[in-house]
């Protein structure tokens, strides 16, 4: 998708490809890239419609690089079809991913995913650490479809990531008991 920019697919999607299977439907498709790669996403899609959002959705016009508090990227192809893609830009130092929701939270960028299919995803683990913060009907889902197979270095990690960035939430208990 993108040339010479690390790229993961995220949301639902990417628990699906760790899993091996599908389980709901989706409504658009996830894109995890990191801040200081935004302009690669451009590139890659040049022609589609992008909007930067941040409380409020604002054209994003190209080569423009986007402040700290810009998160979600959305694109479609026209103004008159649905949005087709979101790109989270999230935080780096150096060879590491950091999360933008706590710093404290990172990992090496190279674990940061896997690959299916020749198609790289988010780790489960990554993935359901946001989906934590505050969790829908389709993400309770999506924990409870993926909990089976997360190893318990994976599970160590969700809890302790989740444990100092949102404190109490029930999906610890589940971890803890499995």
């Amino acid at each position: 998708m993108f040339v010479n920019t690390r790229w993961w697919l995220a949301g639902g999607y990417a628990l699906e490809l760790a899993a091996g299977r599908g389980w709901r439907q989706h409504g658009d498709i996830d894109v995890l890239l990191l801040r200081r790669d935004q302009l690669s996403v451009q590139q890659a899609l040049s022609g589609w419609e992008w909007w930067a959002a941040a409380g409020t959705l604002r054209p994003w016009h190209a080569g423009e690089v986007l402040p700290a508090e810009v998160h979600n990227l959305w694109c479609r192809r026209r103004p008159e079809e649905p949005w087709r893609v979101q790109v989270m830009l999230d935080e780096s130092a150096g060879e590491d991913w950091v999360s933008r929701r706590n710093p404290a939270v990172r990992r090496p960028i190279s674990t940061l995913g896997h690959v299916r299919g020749g198609t790289p995803y988010l780790a489960p683990e990554v993935q359901l650490f946001y989906k934590a913060k505050g969790p829908r009907p389709k993400d309770e889902q999506d924990f409870a479809e993926v909990l089976p197979i997360l190893d318990t270095e994976q599970r160590t990690w969700l809890r302790a990531a989740i444990t100092s960035t949102y404190g109490d939430r029930p999906w610890l208990r589940a971890l803890a008991l499995t």
